[in-house]
């Protein structure tokens, strides 16, 4: 089944580590040494990693996962509980986020390239602001003009607020779970197009 079409949509982990820079060899085996684990476990989509500057002590790390159930095995396995306490004395976790809202609609699941050193390419950022913008109004109004003229005969003697609240339960799941996600898989040659220099 279409993951857009899936109660358990994909979801992105967001992890600020930080490493003394004379580790930064022993950081850079270890994440390489995670990434090798999580590509065995299914749904695995991918992961990379950047920093802010050379010398820098933190480390921002992001993988994904088709869906929740899939991180679930993943962050429970033996595999990753053994992975990370082999690096106890070499990294403290500072922040981790677990994303699937509005952000995870503009992003491509695929792995990610390595760079010649091996290490994983950093994730291209998420499409500015406008863009993502004009992608919600061009699903949404279309689909909530449709909606409205459909229920008009039913809900036309309704008072206001149970009108607004009968279509925002209606409009929420179906842009959430049906509509956004085509759109944004249609609009995606534009979402990650960058300009030219």
């Amino acid at each position: 089944m279409s993951t857009a079409l899936r109660d358990d949509p994909p979801v992105t982990v967001a992890i600020t580590r930080r490493v003394r820079p004379e580790d930064e060899r022993l950081m850079q085996a270890w994440v390489e040494a995670g990434t090798s684990l999580a590509q065995n476990f299914p749904g695995f989509l991918g992961t990379g990693w950047l920093r802010p500057g050379p010398g820098s002590r933190e480390w921002h790390m992001l993988y994904r996962f088709d869906s929740r159930a899939s991180l679930l095995l993943w962050e429970e396995s033996r595999e990753r509980t053994m992975w990370l306490r082999s690096a106890q004395d070499l990294v403290q976790h500072t922040r981790v986020e677990h994303r699937t809202g509005i952000e995870g609609w503009f992003d491509e699941p695929q792995p990610r390239p390595v760079d010649e050193s091996g290490a994983p390419e950093p994730v291209p950022p998420a499409p500015p602001r406008w863009k993502q913008a004009v992608t919600i109004w061009l699903a949404f109004f279309p689909t909530n003009l449709l909606c409205t003229w459909l229920l008009l005969p039913v809900t036309r003697d309704w008072p206001l607020v149970l009108r607004v609240l009968s279509m925002t339960l209606l409009l929420t799941p179906l842009m959430t779970y049906l509509v956004l996600p085509q759109v944004t898989r249609l609009l995606h040659p534009w979402l990650v197009r960058t300009r030219r220099s």
